[in-house]
This record gives structure tokens, sequence and C-alpha cells, in this order.
């Protein structure tokens, strides 16, 4: 059964989100709200966890998954980011952009696009997830939580626990989102002197990157 955390979305108490961060340290697999969407996350370096929460969102591992980061020095551990490209992310971040850069040998392989050895990284906006980011000490592996057969991502934690309850170990309910996914946005092309590519349109301005 889903553990369910009801955190305040202003000032999200650290005492319940350490008990999700707890569950995440253990292998489990959390649904927590963005600034886009509610997303299932777990671990980085748990292939177990992983698989599972592919499994949940029955998708398999040709399927991205976000990394989340609590800052920009953290999602340069895990990308290869120049000059360039770094003045960019500063003015997205935090916020809902999600940045497909180079991987660095941090990111595991099974987790990278094969062929390209790209990650897809975000830096949220939303002060419940960045407090978890904090309090886990480490990037989550992320994916929108959408049912599968289904297109539009859950915005209902109470719904949430309610149709994954048996699947998922917690839901962290601190209102629901914005329903807009991120604007994504490929900087790889600026490694060889490129212009970075606008993949989707989100709720991230384009204007604000200066695109």
């Amino acid at each position: 059964m889903a553990q369910y955390f009801e955190a305040h979305p202003d000032n999200p108490q650290p005492r319940l989100l350490k008990q999700a961060a707890d569950l995440l340290a253990s292998g489990g697999i959390l649904a927590v709200p963005t600034d886009s969407s509610y997303a299932l996350v777990c671990r980085l370096d748990d292939k177990a966890a992983v698989d599972r929460m592919r499994r949940v969102r029955q998708i398999d591992d040709k399927r991205l998954l976000t990394l989340l980061c609590r800052d920009l020095s953290e999602l340069a551990s895990y990308a290869h980011v120049d000059n360039r490209q770094y003045r960019m992310l500063k003015l997205g971040t935090p916020g809902p952009y999600t940045f497909i850069l180079e991987a660095t040998k941090e990111v595991p392989r099974r987790v990278s696009h094969p062929q390209r050895k790209t990650i897809g990284l975000r830096v949220p906006d939303r002060k419940g997830l960045q407090l978890l980011l904090e309090l886990h000490g480490a990037p989550l592996l992320s994916t929108t939580l959408i049912p599968p057969g289904e297109t539009e991502p859950m915005n209902d934690p109470e719904e949430i626990r309610e149709r994954f309850d048996k699947v998922i170990d917690g839901v962290v309910d601190s209102g629901a989102c914005p329903l807009e996914p991120t604007t994504v946005i490929d900087m790889t092309p600026m490694n060889n002197g490129g212009e970075p590519v606008v993949v989707r349109e989100g709720l991230g301005s384009l204007a604000k990157l200066g695109l």
C-alpha cells in the first residue's frame, strides 16, 4: 500500500519529505508533483527500481527517462556543458524546461540514449520537489505519470494513490500541477557550434532563453 504525504505547496514539511526520501533510498517509487505535471521518480542508481518504474508506465527501455537535478552544479556532473550552454541553462533553471545534453560517465548507460549518449535533464521549480531532491542528496530519474493506454498525465494525487496503490510506494500530495508539458530544448548541436533545437514548446518561455 502506497504511503501518502500531504506536503504544503509553499512550505513543505521536511519531516514528511524525509520519510519520502527514505522510501526512495530503500528502492521505492514515488509519485511527485513537478512544475509541469505529476511524475514517477526513483533513484538513478537502482536498476530494479528503474525497471519497476518502466513496468508501471508500461514503457520499454527505448523511452528515455529524465534526470531531475537540484541545481546547475549538480546538472553539470551528469552532462557535458560548455560556456555557451551554461549561459542558456542559467536563464532557464529552475523552471519548466527539459534540456537534452551529452551525458557524462556518471550517467548509467542503460538510461542514456544508446546511439547518441544523451540525457534529458531538468531543474524543477517546485518547492516540495526541490526539498525532496535535497533530502535525497542526489538526482532522481523521472517519467511523466501517464497511465498505460492514456495520453494525458494524472493531476489528482488521491486518484493516483487509488489507481497505483499496489505498484508504487508513495504519493507526495502538494496540490495540482499546471498540466502543461515542459519546453524541451536539444542543446547537443551547440557542441559543434550549431544552434539549440526546440523539440517541444511547452510551459517554459522560449523568449526567456533568448530563442
